[in-house]
């Protein structure tokens, strides 16, 4: 049986992928004894990619080949758009979270990395690459969540941002994701490769500096 495309992009990602489901952070959080200002530093860095994230999901919507593409595409735009934000808003205030503290923290160098690389899928008018990045912030966040084990933590910070990354519907989308860039990305491979990886290794950078509080 031949390899799936998206396998064999995991696999030459390795050992980033794996790193990164077993990160410090993602086993503090299924534990719920991630330190509070670690997930806020966390949230409030994580936040800061809806806009650019949004812009890449546009992207898609806009070079996808299929009608039954720019479907999904644009309902899970809804979902980042309402309740995965609305999310963000409400740990931000179980949190304690200012305004003021949100908008003055500056980007950390991952961040900034992987907003720039958001935009420059989008802004490649490729199919293909605005693909390897979705198959990534959305594929890696559901292998890590799917490790999280029941009852889940009880504080809803921790608990709701594993089940909005676990969840028959998201599961279906990531499951989308990978079916159409294991059908577009052979024929864009370099730069499926190339988005894919520089992804992964932002996401690894990204964990890591949630504890540079």
């Amino acid at each position: 049986m031949t390899e799936r495309f998206t396998d064999t992009l995991r696999l030459l990602s390795e050992p980033g992928w794996t790193r990164s489901i077993e990160h410090r952070f993602v086993n503090e959080l299924m534990a719920g004894t991630v330190n509070d200002a670690v997930m806020i530093n966390y949230l409030i860095q994580d936040h800061r990619f809806i806009d650019a994230f949004l812009t890449l999901l546009g992207a898609a919507i806009a070079t996808a080949d299929t009608f039954e593409a720019r479907i999904r595409l644009g309902r899970f735009t809804g979902v980042i758009s309402g309740e995965e934000n609305t999310y963000f808003l409400r740990a931000f205030e179980a949190l304690g979270v200012s305004d003021a503290q949100r908008r003055d923290a500056p980007d950390s160098a991952p961040t900034a990395g992987f907003k720039a690389l958001m935009r420059e899928a989008a802004a490649s008018r490729s199919y293909a690459a605005a693909l390897a990045v979705l198959n990534v912030a959305e594929g890696l966040y559901l292998d890590w969540a799917l490790r999280a084990t029941r009852p889940l933590p009880p504080r809803f910070e921790h608990a709701e941002w594993i089940t909005l990354h676990d969840n028959p519907d998201f599961q279906a989308f990531v499951a989308f994701l990978r079916a159409e860039l294991d059908r577009v990305g052979p024929s864009e491979q370099q730069i499926s490769t190339d988005f894919f990886l520089r992804a992964v290794a932002l996401e690894q950078a990204f964990f890591d500096a949630a504890y540079d509080i």
